[in-house]
């Protein structure tokens, strides 16, 4: 086995192997310790994949999209199901995302385990989450994609009952039966997939396989509507803010870190890679649907009154351009859903740490009960008014590229309808800024409340931990975007020229 070969395996095995280890280990500490440490070795394996990558020769009859790395193995030989992994520019920041917010989530337990159960139950169902989440974006087969898929269902389900909130319980039955509902429209698409090419190789078929127009109208939709539900995209979104405002501070950041990324990379990879002409056909509803989610996802966040499921309704509208980006189905659109997938996940996760810090110092999470926070926490003020203003999209910052990049592809599409949706989306993210400083304005202004008065100015060693690497990347993001968008530059290329050839 080549080197990548072996990191492929090793980013999958080592999350599920440490699942194993923390569950065998007895001292509830200990084990937390175990996990964290296997964390920190996918990171590692995640972060190699981008070198030593395979130089491609194309020659007439193979297949026109190629992975860095990929691994084909025989599985299960009865029903033709092969262990074939494979990661790309496209894949590999998700990857690298995914392996970085667990290790940071599992190194947040070691200081802080949430009510409910026990720290060592919940880091072993983040490593199986984790599991679940790479080896969607990792799989090159359409049947071992929807397994991976389906592997994150049960573990994060047992995550937001175990140790969320009052609510939790209902949060998580709704997020199972929105999930469920996805995954048997996911299901029906692979079968039809399969059926009508007789191979389940994405590399294959990428480019629509011969299928006929049909048969591809009737795969994307099935496809499409499966990954709004789990991304989620507007109006298929309801489950996401009781999911987040229920669960723990760590399950809020995997699920809206990474998670959610599923669902908009299977659309970019399976629903238009593999059904070319029904992407073409749904684009313009698709970009109707991504501006409406802009403008809803936005006006509902100016009247929330609760910190985190104001955050947890902005990744409608975060998504909402993530969506737009895709339905141009120009190399610029595809960069911008790439690059805005990234830095939602980064600025996002670290605005939900931050929620929760709030909320574990004041004991609420309600805007009116809260003010002040810069005259007692300044500290922790400064991180929420830095998170806040890169969320809404600042120059300069990680999450200005996504927004802009998918405005300037829906003017550049051009026609009256695209043109108004990239007027539309613009207005959205002056939306966007407005109920983040109406956020910051109630939380960190004006004099401390009952409950802020209390808050001490010091924070944690554990917290700048898991906090510094997320303000760093936002950073780092913001101002070298080539360090997703140069990697990804190649893929994309290659993934337009063989569906819109």
């Amino acid at each position: 086995m080549r080197v990548g070969q072996v990191l492929l395996v090793t980013v999958l095995a080592v999350p599920a192997l440490g699942a194993v280890a923390v569950v065998a280990t007895p001292r509830d500490r200990a084990a937390r310790l175990v996990g964290t440490v296997a964390a920190a070795l996918t990171l590692v394996a995640a972060v190699g994949l981008v070198f030593g990558r395979l130089q491609w020769v194309v020659w007439s009859g193979e297949p026109a999209v190629f992975p860095w790395h990929y691994l084909d193995r025989p599985w299960v030989p009865g029903l033709e199901l092969r262990l074939h992994l494979g990661v790309d520019g496209i894949s590999w920041p998700l990857v690298v995302l995914t392996a970085l917010l667990t290790l940071l989530c599992c190194a947040y337990t070691l200081w802080r385990v949430p009510d409910g159960g026990s720290g060592r139950a919940l880091v072993a169902l983040l490593l199986v989450v984790e599991v679940g989440i790479l080896g969607t974006f990792l799989a090159l087969n359409l049947v071992l994609f929807f397994l991976f898929f389906e592997v994150v269902l049960l573990p994060m389900y047992a995550i937001i009952a175990g140790w969320g909130g009052a609510d939790r319980r209902r949060a998580a039955r709704k997020f199972a039966l929105y999930t469920l509902f996805g995954s048997v429209l996911l299901l029906v698409g692979v079968y039809v997939v399969v059926a009508a090419t007789g191979t389940a190789d994405l590399m294959w078929l990428t480019g629509g396989a011969g299928m006929s127009r049909g048969t591809q109208l009737a795969a994307f939709t099935l496809f499409a509507v499966a990954f709004a539900v789990k991304s989620p995209l507007w109006p298929l979104h309801s489950w996401l803010p009781d999911a987040h405002t229920q669960a723990p501070t760590v399950g809020s950041v995997v699920l809206a870190g990474v998670l959610l990324k599923m669902g908009t990379y299977g659309l970019i990879r399976v629903a238009v890679g593999v059904a070319p002409e029904g992407a073409r056909w749904a684009a313009p509803v698709l970009g109707v649907l991504a501006v409406a989610a802009i403008l809803v996802g936005s006006l509902v966040c100016l009247a929330q009154t609760d910190v985190k499921r104001l955050i947890a309704y902005s990744s409608v509208g975060h998504m909402g351009f993530v969506l737009l980006g895709v339905a141009t189905l120009t190399t610029v659109g595809i960069q911008a859903a790439l690059i805005g997938n990234v830095a939602h996940g980064v600025i996002t996760g670290l605005l939900f740490f931050l929620a929760g810090a709030v909320k574990d110092r004041t004991g609420t999470g309600t805007l009116a009960e809260l003010s002040g926070l810069r005259e007692t926490a300044p500290r922790l003020a400064g991180l929420l008014a830095f998170a806040a203003i890169a969320s809404l999209g600042l120059p300069g910052l990680a999450g200005f590229w996504g927004e802009a990049f998918a405005v300037i592809a829906a003017v550049q599409v051009g026609g009256p309808l695209w043109t108004t949706l990239g007027v539309l989306a613009a207005a959205g993210a002056a939306l966007t800024a407005a109920y983040f400083l109406r956020l910051l304005r109630q939380v960190t202004h004006n004099r401390p409340s009952a409950a802020v008065g209390r808050v001490g100015p010091g924070l944690a060693g554990a917290e700048l931990t898991a906090w510094v690497p997320l303000v760093l990347l936002a950073l780092a993001i913001g101002l070298v975007p080539t360090l997703v968008l140069g990697v990804a530059e190649g893929p994309v290329n290659d993934l337009i020229g063989v569906v819109f050839p």
